[in-house]
């Protein structure tokens, strides 16, 4: 087992870091979170690097959010070895890792091993819901296990990962979630935005449709869970999403 790892992550609804804690815990006896999601970019970790780095995001429509992409762009490797996790809502994670890979590549990291693990899915959470689970959480560990041991053997090939270049559209929907008249303007809606796209104005929630990312983070943290979807938006994800409910996709590693 390492000393220490670095453990970036964006994660709006919290499905991300869970299931990037499940690899980078199994790794190391000391883990160093940095929050990628939060309104202002984190202090990033100074003095000597870690010995690893754990690198986590979510899938949107097959892609990184592009607000994640622009934060892992600032990112500085110098040299450090990483694992990176695209972290999918169990329908397909497309070019999301191979993007993912190319960033982390280009900002100094020497890849050592990739994985598309599932999470609940953040707009329809029936689908793949409670993921990561302990099964899951099995299979992460033996992953991590498998890293270590081509750590120790000395190897740092970069894996090789599904995906295609150009990548396919960004994800993109003119819409955000609503707020319902149970919405007491506690301000915790504006506050986890990492988008700082939402503010309480004239008595009510306002969210810039052109900055909204659809991360959820809002509804995720709402405490009156007044903030949704726009039912008619709702509707469609339910629709086109509700197949998966009881399909349960695989988590895909790459060394």
């Amino acid at each position: 087992m390492l000393q220490s790892v670095d453990f970036y992550y964006f994660s709006p609804t919290g499905g991300t870091k869970k299931a990037g804690l499940l690899v980078a815990e199994a790794l190391a006896e000391h883990v160093n979170p940095v929050d990628l999601g939060k309104p202002e970019l984190p202090e990033l970790p100074a003095g000597d690097p870690a010995e690893l780095a754990v690198i986590a995001a979510p899938v949107f429509g097959g892609r990184l959010p592009s607000l994640t992409a622009e934060r892992l762009e600032k990112l500085q490797g110098n040299g450090t070895k990483a694992v990176t996790l695209a972290v999918y809502g169990n329908r397909a994670y497309e070019d999301a890792l191979l993007e993912l890979n190319d960033i982390i590549s280009g900002a100094g990291f020497r890849i050592v091993a990739s994985a598309a693990p599932v999470a609940q899915h953040s707009m329809v959470p029936e689908v793949a819901a409670g993921r990561p689970d302990e099964e899951d959480a099995v299979e992460l560990r033996q992953f991590a296990g498998q890293i270590l041991q081509k750590l120790e053997q000395g190897s740092a090939d970069q894996p090789v990962v599904p995906g295609n270049r150009p990548y396919k559209a960004d994800f993109s929907m003119s819409v955000t979630p609503v707020s319902l008249p149970a919405c007491r303007l506690c301000g915790t809606c504006a506050a986890v935005c990492p988008a700082q796209a939402i503010r309480l104005e004239n008595g009510g929630v306002a969210t810039d449709a052109d900055t909204c990312i659809l991360c959820m983070a809002c509804t995720a943290a709402c405490p009156e869970k007044a903030r949704i979807l726009p039912p008619p938006l709702q509707e469609q994800m339910d629709q086109k999403l509700g197949v998966l409910k009881d399909v349960r996709g695989k988590n895909e590693m790459f060394l």
